[in-house]
């Protein structure tokens, strides 16, 4: 495995590289989610394909009360792992290589990145879409894979790819858990052991919510209350949001059907951990 910082040098990488391309991008901090993710990549390229993983943690999807500053950046593990998965590029650049000090341009998609997290972290998707494009600029990948955990990026990303035309294929892989039905994210290495054992509660809360669905409610209202008081049992827990949204435009639901998406926000002491689930 090759392990680049340099543009420039990753450019003319991927454009000798063997395809089918696949990228995955990454913060780092990587986990089995990612593994899972790296995993499907190898897969999608074959033996003969190339795999590129890129490690960066962007700071223009942070806001200025986020936790940036106390991410976790194991890159040693990190490019351990990346190397016993196949990966034959791992991408890490510095920041001030990706934005320019006088970087004045943006990619900002207007629509589904409204509401959910683009209500309550401004700014957020606007990072999200400019630094993807870069890496996909930097790499030209045949394919992208995203994890579904985090649903209105990967819906924020299909959007810009459908609308800028861009050459490229997106798979989206299903959420990895833990046994006790934790979504797998960076920020669980934030939580302590009490905030660790009550942040079950969310997919608990969601697996209510379609227990009831399934048993004929089709209220978002109703559906959302009962997701808001069993996140009330955790204590700790400070609820960042609820919504429940149509599946393709992301637009708040009044009746819930098949294809309808809950998703939810909630603060476990500084950490913030999103979740969601398809009806």
């Amino acid at each position: 495995m090759k392990t680049l910082s340099s543009i420039v040098s990753t450019q003319r990488f991927c454009l000798a590289a063997p395809k089918p391309l696949v990228i995955v991008p990454t913060m780092g901090a990587l986990h089995a989610g990612h593994a899972a993710l790296l995993k499907r990549a190898r897969l999608l390229a074959g033996k003969k394909g190339t795999v590129v993983a890129t490690l960066f943690v962007n700071p223009t999807q942070f806001g200025p009360n986020e936790d940036l500053s106390r991410y976790p950046r194991p890159f040693s593990k990190d490019q351990t792992l990346c190397r016993k998965l196949g990966v034959d590029l791992l991408f890490a650049p510095e920041a001030n290589a990706m934005y320019a000090p006088d970087s004045s341009t943006w990619v900002d998609e207007s629509q589904v990145s409204q509401g959910l997290c683009g209500g309550t972290r401004p700014g957020h998707f606007r990072g999200v879409c400019t630094v993807v494009l870069k890496l996909f600029q930097i790499c030209q990948p045949t394919t992208a894979v995203f994890g579904k955990k985090d649903f209105q990026q990967c819906a924020v990303i299909a959007r810009m790819v459908r609308d800028l035309f861009l050459p490229v294929r997106l798979v989206f892989a299903d959420t990895v858990r833990e046994p006790d039905g934790l979504a797998l994210s960076s920020r669980n290495a934030y939580l302590t052991p009490d905030e660790r054992a009550q942040a079950v509660v969310l997919q608990g809360a969601l697996q209510e919510a379609r227990t009831a669905f399934s048993a004929g409610q089709t209220s978002a209202i109703k559906l959302s209350k009962l997701i808001e008081k069993r996140v009330a049992t955790a204590p700790i827990a400070r609820l960042d949001y609820i919504a429940i949204v149509d599946g393709s435009t992301l637009r708040p639901v009044k009746t819930v059907t098949a294809g309808s998406v809950a998703a939810l926000a909630v603060f476990f002491g500084r950490t913030r951990l999103i979740d969601n689930l398809h009806f």
